[in-house]
């Protein structure tokens, strides 16, 4: 019988409070975050990590003093395991996380122990940013250049408008915008994760993809005149970031006396920037600001469509090989630099 590794990538979470500074140093020394010198983004990621500590550990404190992002992320990992379980093969899913347990260099070691035939690397990222993915896959191949671990592998580079992904995203919006009627015709903000303006300008795909993402479910969503827009969350540091930023429009829909649903567009399991900053930060913003009712749709987590669709995509990826974005080839124009697909027809 033949043995297929899915290594699953995502960021990671302190899990415990004593956790919280050395996962913000591991995030900001991180050179894909902060492009700085070694020696000097080691001490910027010292100060940084030591600062926003404790206001860190009091978002944590939230959520029982740690991030369920590691339990949730197995979870799919069993729901992926099932989905692609075939007589003949045995398929495990193994995980990493960028900046906390367990780091790459650590499953390197269990997946040489389990001997699989061939690998697939799968960022949980729908939309591919050389911050989170590509950060990830270079972490990886460190790590298994490092013990001398090769094997046949091929890598789902994205999957901004996987079909699953759209579906169960649209399915969930649905049952939201449904109740959201009852106070009024609703603005649905598909929010995501931001970033600095200058990471977007140096050819980086991540904007172009959460825009194809939300406007293919705005589409399957099928409601005419529907009111949306994407916009940003997390803005930290001084720079200029992509916008325009949660916040800004929810004060906005406050103005405008419309009820909110907040989709995130681009998590696809719970951890502290949906659990904490969209349900209780966020939600405390829009009463402030007399938004008329606030709503935040699930993430795609375990839902059925979600999961057979990544495991369609995953099992296609493995027959194609190599490094190609989901559907094969490349989704992105060429002025997007930063992606890691080959230009192809």
């Amino acid at each position: 019988m033949s043995k297929r590794a899915i290594l699953l990538f995502n960021l990671g979470g302190p899990d415990r409070p004593e956790a919280v500074e050395p996962f913000l140093f591991n995030l900001f020394n991180d050179p894909a975050i902060i492009g700085a010198p070694g020696p000097i983004r080691y001490l910027i990621a010292r100060l940084i990590s030591k600062r926003r500590a404790p206001i860190a550990q009091e978002i944590y404190q939230h959520l029982g003093g740690g991030s369920p992002l590691l339990p949730n992320t197995e979870a799919q990992a069993r729901a992926l395991e099932a989905a692609l379980g075939q007589p003949d093969e045995e398929t495990r899913c193994f995980i990493a996380m960028r900046y906390w347990h367990p780091r790459a260099d650590q499953v390197a070691r269990e997946i040489a122990a389990w001997k699989p035939d061939r690998l697939v690397l799968v960022p949980l990222y729908p939309q591919f940013s050389k911050t989170t993915s590509g950060s990830s896959l270079k972490e990886w191949q460190k790590a298994a250049d490092a013990i001398g671990l090769k094997l046949p592998t091929t890598t789902l580079c994205c999957w901004p408008e996987e079909a699953g992904l759209i579906a169960a995203t649209t399915e969930l919006l649905a049952e939201t915008h449904a109740k959201a009627l009852e106070f009024g015709t609703p603005r649905v903000l598909f929010s995501a994760h931001g970033l600095p303006k200058k990471v977007i300008k140096s050819g980086d795909p991540y904007q172009y993809q959460v825009e194809k993402t939300a406007a293919a479910v705005a589409e399957a969503l099928a409601i005419p005149q529907l009111d949306w827009l994407v916009s940003y969350q997390s803005r930290v540091g001084p720079l200029e970031w992509i916008g325009p930023a949660t916040d800004t429009e929810i004060k906005r829909a406050g103005a405008d006396k419309v009820p909110l649903i907040v989709c995130p567009i681009a998590f696809v399991s719970d951890h502290s920037e949906t659990l904490v900053e969209l349900d209780i930060e966020y939600r405390h913003l829009a009463e402030e600001e007399g938004v008329p009712a606030y709503f935040r749709v699930p993430t795609v987590s375990t839902h059925p469509k979600f999961i057979d669709g990544l495991a369609r995509a995953i099992a296609a990826q493995d027959r194609r090989g190599g490094l190609s974005c989901e559907g094969g080839g490349r989704l992105c124009p060429a002025q997007f630099s930063q992606c890691p697909a080959k230009l192809s027809a």
